[in-house]
């Protein structure tokens, strides 16, 4: 498969698929240092967890996830945009051979990480 395919399937999944949204947060959240969770910032450029710019209210709305076990449709709609651009890091922490299974089935929404 080509890489193109698994890009644009994990990119597509971050800003439409709820689950995949709640889980990436999470994920991400967890690739935060300890200062940064503290802090909601993003101090260390490592490649790992949020950006600067994202890290205030990704963290927020982690916390959120964690403590009520959901976020608001409108949060849904801002993670929609703002988690694509996290797909590598999301690539890079999946199972690749389901990642390539499910990037190639047309329509087929499934949790490849």
């Amino acid at each position: 498969m080509k890489s193109i395919e698994v890009k644009e399937f994990v990119k597509s999944q971050l800003a439409t698929n709820v689950a995949w949204q709640k889980k990436a947060l999470l994920k991400l959240y967890s690739m935060q240092t300890a200062d940064e969770k503290e802090c909601k910032t993003t101090e260390d450029a490592n490649g790992r967890g949020f950006c600067g710019m994202d890290a205030e209210i990704l963290s927020s709305f982690s916390e959120q996830l964690m403590s009520r076990g959901a976020l608001s449709q409108k949060q849904h709609e801002l993670l929609g945009k703002k988690l694509p651009k996290y797909w590598k890091q999301i690539v890079r922490i999946s199972d690749p051979e389901k990642l390539e299974h499910y990037a190639s089935k047309t329509g087929k929404v499934a949790a490849a990480y």
